[in-house]
């Protein structure tokens, strides 16, 4: 069993910032990219930021290029996601999102996913 647990979501006012925190745990043999999802009210999920297995490769969508960066400790399986300037727009629930090979066994990595946390950005 595989599983991620994401924290640090909150309210904050437009301009702020939260960095939340995501950590892999159970049967883990590697965790190659990992990255972060979120989901507004009423629409679909949409992509937010990605980091490579080394960390040497981070990837964003254009909305949150500049106001956001995503790291990871790869000692402890976990990803940040360090959001600045935090806009109402970006009011949604946040989900972390994995590759992870649970045995040396399996030739490929499974997506697993968190089950998110909220982010309100609000006065």
């Amino acid at each position: 069993q595989v599983q991620l647990v994401e924290s640090g979501g909150g309210l904050v006012q437009p301009g702020g910032s939260l960095r939340l925190s995501c950590a892999a745990s159970g049967s883990i043999f590697s965790i190659n990219a990992m990255g972060w999802y979120r989901q507004a009210p009423g629409k679909e999920r949409e992509f937010v930021a990605a980091i490579s297995w080394s960390g040497g490769n981070t990837y964003y969508a254009d909305s949150v290029k500049g106001r956001f960066t995503i790291s990871r400790d790869n000692a402890k399986n976990t990803v940040d996601l360090q959001m600045n300037s935090l806009k109402p727009e970006d009011t949604a629930v946040y989900y972390c999102n994995a590759d992870i090979r649970s045995s040396r066994l399996l030739r490929v990595g499974m997506d697993y996913w968190g089950k998110g946390t909220l982010v309100t950005v609000s006065l």
